[in-house]
């Protein structure tokens, strides 16, 4: 059971990173309503997450994991209300934009930490996946301004 835990964790990983690239990549392309479309299946991801929190005590996690988890949970909760309940143009407005992105990066930024526990593969497949988000987020933000 660890095993398959450690690689469920890793797959929602790269989902994540992957599905955060297609949307920066159509940023970039003027295809915004396709980044639209992709937030739909980044929430579906939130069923993984809270399944792995629930087997953390069983496996014995530590405190760091289920801070990594929950701070994910935390961008999705936040993105699902900016963008799809509230519907608020908080582009903006910078102390929206960079309490988004700090969450956005710090969320990201543990899933890292959860997928390493999946090896070493699968920790420099989400290292590069990771900085290749990275970077397109940036370069998105620099060319599109949003």
């Amino acid at each position: 059971m660890l095993r398959e835990t450690n690689l469920l964790g890793a797959v929602v990983a790269i989902a994540l990173y992957g599905s955060a690239i297609l949307v920066f990549s159509f940023r970039l392309l003027g295809k915004w309503q396709y980044g639209y479309w992709i937030g739909y299946f980044e929430f579906l991801l939130a069923i993984p997450l809270i399944f792995l929190l629930f087997k953390a005590p069983q496996l014995e996690r530590p405190v760091l994991y289920y801070i990594q988890i929950g701070c994910m949970l935390a961008w999705l909760v936040a993105e699902a209300l900016l963008d799809y309940i509230l519907k608020i143009d908080f582009r903006n407005v910078q102390w929206i934009v960079i309490s988004y992105v700090v969450l956005f990066f710090t969320g990201t930024g543990g899933m890292l930490g959860v997928a390493s526990n999946a090896g070493r593969k699968w920790s420099i497949l989400t290292i590069i996946l990771f900085l290749i988000m990275a970077i397109l987020a940036f370069v998105q933000r620099a060319v599109t301004g949003m």
